[in-house]
């Protein structure tokens, strides 16, 4: 059963790189038959290319304004979940609106937690260091109280499943905003095949 767009306006999933706001927001989006949009990949469609080109061709600066120019749209304009980059919330507006437009949810990992997801990926421009746990651990010092401010619920990813975190998103929802559960088929052990 879906739940009609207009019973949930926006659904937010904010948290470091490599805390599976994609994965869990698609997933989310899924179980509750709502649209889903990734404001990366929006912002990918938006310039041409990826986010680790334009990063590097016009500088972070850049790539914070036109990052805030895409969330306010997103924000306003998108019914559903939507998942948010990384440094979404390092500006004050983006963090505002996206409190003040949604319900976000921030997915808390642990620098170990998205070291050991991220350690191969050559696609994260932050990440691209010497010492990529060293920058977790920065980034997550610097970022976490502002995902909290962000934020109207957190949730621990430490490991559990997607479809754990998800289960762990809906319990925060009221009644009214979560998907029926799908019926128990039972077998009767004493019908014959």
């Amino acid at each position: 059963m879906q739940i009609p767009a207009e019973r949930i306006a926006l659904l937010v999933l904010v948290g470091l790189p490599g805390s599976g706001k994609t994965t869990v927001g698609r997933q989310l989006a899924r179980r509750l038959g709502l649209p889903f949009v990734d404001s990366d990949h929006a912002l990918e469609r938006h310039v041409g290319c990826s986010i680790r080109e334009y990063f590097e061709r016009e500088g972070e600066e850049r790539f914070r304004d036109l990052e805030s120019e895409v969330l306010d749209e997103l924000s306003q304009t998108h019914t559903g979940v939507l998942s948010t980059g990384g440094g979404s919330v390092l500006r004050a507006i983006n963090r505002e609106r996206l409190r003040a437009r949604g319900q976000v949810f921030y997915l808390r990992a642990s620098p170990e937690e998205v070291y050991r997801r991220l350690r191969h990926d050559q696609n994260r421009p932050l990440l691209q260091v010497a010492d990529p746990m060293h920058r977790l651990r920065e980034l997550y010092t610097l970022r976490d109280p502002l995902y909290r401010q962000t934020a109207h619920h957190v949730v621990e990813v430490s490991r559990p499943s997607v479809n754990g975190l998800v289960n762990k998103i809906l319990s925060h929802l009221p009644p009214s905003q979560k998907p029926a559960p799908v019926p128990t088929v039972h077998e009767n052990p004493s019908a014959s095949s």
